[in-house]
Parts: structure tokens; sequence; C-alpha cells
């Protein structure tokens, strides 16, 4: 499958390690090419009006920021989730929000996300272009003028197209932007980074041109959790990876003059005089 696909945990783990190591297996097992995380410094990224707002969790009332904290991963984990990958010989990555996580997820990966809350973040864009590798942008919330913006600083790799609601209504994915940006960007690979409910909206990507496809990813929507209901569970992946087969399968070929297949030209001796 030339289709690259990015099984996007995010925070869906719940800052729970093991639960965290379950769905990097359920991505290996579904066929995924990467698995992903976010990282965040919570005292960098959180805004100052919302560091001491109440909120209900699992684990009692606490400040948002207490939250924030409660779900990241320290050092530690990162690299014990690193080593796990590696075992099971699935890669990961991450979205970083901050320059100090950029520096922490860059002893372990050289692969890196700048994700659409962050793209307007010129300074980051520019660290993670000089200090990684490959770099993957995710344009959801963007002006066009913001976009460019970032690609003069990042240069990214590949170009997400994605839309930031959550979940996305089917009226305003615009999938068609997909070829906007193929267009503006020929050299770049374009993918698609969704968060709407169906897989079928997704998998029509491929026909427009997208070559990266990534989707939230968790082991059961009633879990709690901002993006649960808005990721696909596990044979919806399975689901959702098949079907992106089958479209490249039917669209393999440059558009060119009519072919003719051995089948079809059968078919035309027995119903043609």
């Amino acid at each position: 499958m030339k289709t690259k696909i990015i099984s996007e945990i995010g925070i869906n783990h719940n800052g729970d390690l093991d639960l965290c190591k379950k769905m990097i297996m359920a991505s290996k097992v579904a066929g995924c090419n990467y698995v992903k995380i976010q990282k965040r410094n919570p005292d960098i990224c959180v805004p100052e009006n919302q560091k001491n707002k109440k909120k209900q969790t699992p684990w009692g009332e606490m400040t948002y920021l207490e939250y924030k904290h409660k779900i990241e991963f320290n050092e530690e984990q990162i690299q014990e989730l690193f080593d796990y990958s590696k075992k099971i010989d699935i890669e990961l990555f991450a979205s970083v929000w901050d320059i100090d996580s950029a520096k922490l997820m860059r002893k372990y990966t050289n692969i890196v996300k700048i994700g659409s809350a962050c793209i307007t973040d010129l300074e980051l864009c520019k660290f993670v272009r000089e200090t990684f590798d490959f770099v993957i942008i995710s344009t959801g919330m963007s002006t066009e003028k913001e976009i460019e913006e970032c690609l003069d600083v990042c240069d990214a790799d590949v170009i997400m197209h994605t839309n930031s609601t959550y979940p996305c209504p089917e009226e305003e994915l615009n999938l068609r932007y997909i070829e906007w940006l193929k267009n503006k960007y020929p050299n770049k690979e374009i993918g698609y980074s969704g968060h709407e409910y169906r897989l079928s909206t997704t998998v029509v990507t491929i026909a427009l041109g997208a070559t990266w496809i990534e989707r939230h990813f968790t082991l059961d929507r009633n879990m709690w959790g901002s993006d649960q209901k808005s990721s696909v569970e596990l044979v919806g992946l399975l689901h959702l990876i098949e079907q992106i087969k089958e479209v490249e399968k039917a669209t393999q070929y440059e558009p060119q003059e009519r072919i003719l297949f051995e089948k079809e030209n059968e078919k035309k001796t027995s119903l043609r005089k």
C-alpha cells in the first residue's frame, strides 16, 4: 500500500501508559505505518485564562492545568513507548506544541508534526525544520496566508488538509482543497487528517490525491476524553485501511486514453457483432 497511514492516539490514552501500549499494538495489527501521540509542556501551552478553570475528570475535580499535567507522559514513559514501538516494528512520533517538547522528541525520532493549533508559532516551526529530518503540518483553523507563512519557515515535507472541528460535519470537510494544495505545491506530499464520524469521506481523499491519511484512534469511543467520540475504533481502522487499498487499486492508472482490459475485451466479443 503506497498510502501512509497515521494512527493518531493523541491524548486518547488519558495518561495511562499501559493503555497507550495497547493502542500502539492495535494500530500495528490494523496495518498502520505510524502511530502518533501529542507532547506539550502545559505550563507553556495552556493559556493563562484557562489554567485555573475547574474541570471534572475521572480523577476528581482539578484545575485545567492540573488535568493537562495529569495526562502528559514524562521522559521515562516516552522512552518506554519508543522502546515498545520499536520492539513491535511500528514508528512512533509526536505532534509537538512547544520547543521543549520538540527537543525531547528529537532524542527518539527524526519525524515530527506541527498540529493546526501551532502552525502560527513560527519560532516553533523554524526550530523543527532545523532539528528534524521530516516535518508534517496540519492546516486546520488557518487562512491561506498563515499556511504560506508557516511553509516559508518550515518547508514541510507533508501538508495535511484538515478541519479542526471535532467532529466535523461532512458539508464543512472541503475535501477538494486537497486538489488545490496539490496544484499549489506540486513538489510536496499532500495528506488528510480526518475528524469526522464516517470512513467514506476519508477514503475518497485517496482519489483526490492524498498520499498520507491520519485518523484519531481509540480502543473505545465511550472512554472519557474530548477526542474519543470523533475517533475510530479498531474495527473502523481495519475497514479504513482495507477500503484505502481498494481505492488505490481502482485509481492506479494515470489519466490517459481508455484502457480496454482483457476480461472486458472478452465481454465485447460476446456482445458485439
